[in-house]
């Protein structure tokens, strides 16, 4: 692919993903929001809202779609079923992987997309703060956490948290930013010790081992941070183990046509 993924129209992204890209999102379309996926029948459906109001850091939902529907209003013309890169089919908390999903779509589906804090990404660039796994081309590192989300009807699970190292003089930084932005997790739920490349409070015991995502190469000056993070959801599927879900692979994200910039606060002053 010889075109910018970073200053791509999000219609182009979604034709290239609806075409059989298949590659994480993070770095693509920057200023655009990003959103999570997740697909259950009717019957899981009120649980899903419940688990995500319950757990709004993990969960926050930008849209609930109508049964059936494979459209969005975060991005008019696209199809759910089609413009992710890749996604997982479920079921009874087991997957496989595809890059389009029309054959497994039901009428009885109802979509949350959730917040994702890709959106949140253009803005610590835009203050110079360093985003590893994008400067190396991977996806983010993403890790399931000893932190248990309240649970919702049959839905239950641990958090799941990503990671991005951030250099110590700018963390402060990088909590400002992110606050202002709750509709996409907001600020960090937890900060390493410099020097300590694990978070005990978190029960991550080693950062090199992700359980979604890529390892992402922590520099001798850098603080890892770790944010809520929406893959949460398919967490909670892997341990309630409904019979069908439809959701994105972690890191590949639903590109839609909003700005990151309408998930920022006003500044207080």
């Amino acid at each position: 692919m010889t075109e910018n993924h970073a200053t791509l129209a999000p219609a182009r992204a979604r034709g290239l993903f609806r075409a059989g890209t298949a590659v994480p999102t993070a770095g693509w379309c920057l200023g655009r929001t990003q959103a999570n996926l997740i697909s259950v029948p009717v019957d899981w459906a009120a649980d899903v809202a419940r688990f995500a109001a319950l757990n709004p850091a993990p969960c926050p939902v930008l849209e609930q779609t109508a049964p059936g529907a494979r459209t969005s209003a975060l991005a008019p013309g696209a199809d759910l079923a089609t413009d992710l890169p890749r996604y997982r089919v479920w079921h009874d908390g087991r997957y496989q992987e595809h890059t389009e999903v029309s054959a497994h779509w039901r009428d009885d589906l109802v979509t949350f997309l959730i917040g994702c804090s890709f959106t949140f990404e253009s803005a610590l660039l835009d203050a110079g703060i360093p985003l590893r796994h994008v400067t190396e081309g991977r996806n983010v590192a993403m890790y399931r956490t000893t932190r248990p989300c309240a649970p919702a009807g049959r839905l239950h699970g641990p958090m799941v948290v990503s990671m991005r190292p951030v250099p110590r003089d700018l963390v402060a930084d990088a909590q400002a930013i992110t606050a202002r932005m709750p509709a996409v997790h907001g600020a960090p739920v937890a900060v390493g010790e410099p020097g300590d490349r694990s978070n005990a409070e978190l029960g991550i015991a080693d950062l090199g081992r992700p359980d979604f995502g890529d390892p992402t190469v922590i520099g001798p000056d850098d603080v890892p941070v770790f944010w809520a993070c929406g893959v949460t959801p398919q967490s909670a599927l892997m341990a309630s183990r409904p019979p069908f879900a439809i959701t994105h692979a972690p890191g590949h994200m639903f590109v839609t046509d909003r700005f990151d910039r309408d998930y920022l606060l006003a500044e207080r002053g």
